[in-house]
Parts: structure tokens; C-alpha cells; sequence
């Protein structure tokens, strides 16, 4: 079913949308060797606040982080751990 959108709708969706975007990008801008995951959620947390918004991870079914950060074999929704980043790790962030 699709359910039609009024303009107070979308307005919350773009305001939700440049957060997501917010947190990815400068989460991104500093993920680097000796960087550990926790700091990464850290990081994403301080945005989230800042911009007034409600993390969507944080709390749903027990999910104790704010992103989810899943390194090299952890196939998705991976939780920030004290894990370091190292040369050559590949890194997924859902935000």
C-alpha cells in the first residue's frame, strides 16, 4: 500500500534526510587506522543531538548504539565496540 505524504510529512523527511546525511559524512571524514568504532557512534551521536533528532537504531529491540558499524565479515547492523580500525579494513555505517 502507499500511503500519500502531505507537505509536513516531507518537511520531516528532509529534515531527517540532511541528518543521515550529516552523520555519514562526517562520520566518514573521520574514519581512519586507530579509530575505534565506539568513537565513531560517539561522533554520530553528538550530530544526531545537535540537530534535534531522534537516533532510529538507539533502543530499537534492545540495539544499544546510535549507528550500526559493521567491519570487514560482519555482514550488517554490527554494534560500535572498542574495535580499532586498521589499514585495509573495509567499513559499513548505517545511520
Amino acid at each position: 500500500m502507499i500511503t500519500i505524504k502531505n507537505a509536513k510529512e516531507f518537511d520531516k523527511m528532509r529534515v531527517a534526510g540532511a541528518a543521515v546525511a550529516a552523520v555519514l559524512s562526517s562520520v566518514g571524514a573521520v574514519v581512519a587506522p586507530g579509530v575505534t568504532l565506539k568513537e565513531l557512534d560517539e561522533l554520530a551521536a553528538e550530530i544526531i543531538r545537535a540537530r534535534g533528532c531522534t537516533p532510529s537504531f538507539l533502543g530499537y529491540h534492545g540495539y544499544p548504539a546510535h549507528i550500526c558499524t559493521s567491519p570487514n565479515d560482519v555482514i550488517v547492523h554490527g554494534i560500535p565496540c572498542s574495535y580499532r580500525l586498521v589499514e585495509g579494513d573495509i567499513l559499513s555505517i548505517d545511520a
